[in-house]
């Protein structure tokens, strides 16, 4: 409680920029794993991508297991059987119309459901894919967007460091998915564009208070573009934290609350998306974008020439933080 109550009254400066390496290889690992996962066990399409029949139906008395076998016992292969509330949504392969009435007649029969209310669904690949190609064309008009952006109101390096960041935060988010076999559904595209935003925010935010801080940089200065930088993500890392805390916990609850209590399976879909661009988001905006930054920014001649000049004086110039910075050792 002690190191969270003074770093909340920002009296600890933590180093992240001078663990540059730390950061490099832990977001290597982690973008490894999760395309290892992507390759490996590859993405769990939904049925809106892959095609297939879905059956609705009303049954509070059933269970996952009785449901499962009575789709079996029809000549369904491998059905995907999901509750929300009480209500069954059961996902199979595409199925021929004479196997779908069977099949709707087996379940009025079996849970005594009318027929007319047991509510079938037949979806083609071709929508999967038209969902697919507007996703991929949504995803590089924003990326076109931030890239024209923060080049006009920051610099086209951060421009480079945030899209570099947002990447990182899709690749890894994916691999979640890809580990866990989640289903990916439109809800789940929709949560990660929205994570893109998210982190977009968060890393702007960092951006512009390294903007404003680095612009008094001159020739007689007394830090290097890394030390000016680290203390700007210090001064913002407060609020990066808060604001992630506040957007976490209403995503927490749907993602662990809503999807085993209340059975809200379009809502994980979601959720998990979110919880995870947040918490990924967060993290690169910090530890990622900032870093890399100054990779970039430090090889230019100006902040060479002041790094050189602290150095020959006994002032750290390289990536670390200065002296007076008091690193958080926990």
């Amino acid at each position: 409680m002690g190191l969270a109550r003074r770093l909340y009254r920002g009296e600890i400066n933590v180093d992240f920029v001078g663990r540059w390496k730390l950061w490099y290889s832990l977001s290597g690992l982690l973008l490894i794993v999760s395309l290892s996962g992507i390759l490996v066990n590859g993405l769990n399409l939904g049925v809106e991508f892959t095609g297939g029949s879905v059956f609705s139906f009303k049954a509070p008395a059933a269970t996952i297991e009785q449901v499962r076998e009575g789709f079996q016992e029809e000549g369904v292969h491998q059905p995907i059987v999901q509750t929300a509330g009480d209500r069954w949504r059961v996902t199979t392969e595409t199925l021929p119309e004479s196997t779908m009435t069977q099949v709707q007649t087996a379940i009025s029969k079996d849970y005594g459901v009318p027929v007319d209310q047991v509510d079938i669904q037949s979806i083609g690949a071709s929508w999967g894919g038209e969902v697919s190609q507007k996703a991929w064309v949504g995803l590089g008009v924003f990326m076109l967007a931030i890239i024209l952006y923060l080049s006009m109101a920051f610099e086209p390096k951060m421009a480079l460091a945030a899209i570099v960041a947002l990447i990182h935060d899709l690749v890894i988010t994916a691999g979640v998915y890809a580990w866990s076999g989640f289903e990916v559904t439109p809800a789940t595209l929709l949560g990660f564009l929205t994570i893109l935003g998210y982190s977009l925010y968060d890393a702007v935010v960092v951006f512009d208070m390294i903007k404003e801080v680095t612009a008094k940089l001159g020739t007689t200065s007394k830090q290097t573009y890394s030390m000016a930088a680290n203390n700007a993500l210090n001064h913002t890392l407060i609020r990066s934290l808060n604001t992630s805390l506040v957007a976490i916990l209403p995503v927490a609850a749907i993602l662990f609350i809503g999807t085993t209590l209340l059975g809200a399976g379009t809502l994980k879909d979601l959720s998990l998306a979110l919880f995870v661009g947040m918490i990924v988001g967060t993290y690169s905006s910090l530890c990622v974008a900032t870093p890399l930054l100054v990779t970039l920014k430090e090889r230019e001649p100006k902040y060479q020439a002041i790094a050189r000049r602290l150095a020959s004086t006994g002032g750290k110039g390289s990536k670390g933080g200065s002296k007076s910075t008091a690193v958080a050792k926990g």
